[in-house]
């Protein structure tokens, strides 16, 4: 396989993502048709099947685009700094990143905000991302609080994003301003649960000893259960 062969579907899919987000600028999503992303992208309908099933698919790819590029961008050099100036700066590179798309994604969100089947499917895809920008950061998304700090990012994202589409200072000061508001909100969440966790410990271990001795009655009425040779009836371990 030649090395032009091994690349075009990459070329493709980002052909097609590009053709997608020049159309969404100019008019509205629901609009947009296979159809028209495959003929602005140079491609075959049969080429768009292969590589993307629907164009709300296509907006999942840019999500990976944009998450490649943050990714690729990231080093070590804040690696001392606290959590929130770590995450803070990851998702400033990713409004960077998605800059070039902003007219477009202005008008994709006005015209899913009240779409709850798109919303869902996108709120999934933010939670992927939002899984390798917290990585990025340092910041584990496993144990106990994993998911809280996972949707929590999600929420601080979209809420400051609303703020992004309508800054058009090159300085982006409101979204700056804003990601620092909700991820100060986002923080003393998170503690807060840790908080509660903490404080939740001996309940916590008072319930696992007594799900545990109803395991072990349990046990004990089974196996009385057998040694009377009826496994089925519950007056058998009286």
């Amino acid at each position: 396989m030649t090395a032009q062969a091994s690349t075009a579907p990459t070329d493709k899919r980002k052909a097609i993502v590009e053709a997608l987000m020049d159309l969404a600028a100019q008019r509205p999503w629901r609009e947009i048709e296979i159809a028209d992303i495959a003929k602005a992208a140079g491609v075959s309908l049969a080429e768009f099947r292969d590589l993307f099933p629907s164009k709300g698919a296509v907006l999942g790819a840019l999500s990976r685009m944009v998450d490649r590029q943050v990714l690729e961008g990231t080093t070590d050099d804040l690696a001392g700094e606290p959590a929130r100036e770590r995450i803070f700066d990851v998702l400033m590179r990713r409004f960077d990143a998605l800059q070039p798309y902003k007219e477009a994604l202005r008008r994709i969100s006005q015209d899913l905000q009240y779409d709850p089947v798109s919303l869902a499917a996108l709120n999934q895809v933010a939670l992927n991302s939002q899984r390798f920008m917290l990585a990025a950061a340092g910041i584990s998304t496993e144990g106990p609080l994993g998911a809280l700090k996972l949707q929590g990012a999600v929420l601080v994202y979209a809420n400051t994003m609303r703020t992004w589409l309508d800054d058009d200072d090159p300085t982006l000061a409101r979204t700056m301003a804003r990601l620092d508001r909700e991820l100060r909100r986002g923080e003393r969440i998170v503690e807060g649960a840790e908080d509660l966790r903490r404080l939740s410990a001996p309940l916590r271990a008072v319930g696992r000893a007594f799900m545990q001795g109803r395991r072990s009655v349990r046990s004990e009425w089974r196996r009385a259960g057998d040694d009377n040779g009826d496994t089925q009836n519950p007056a058998a371990a009286i």
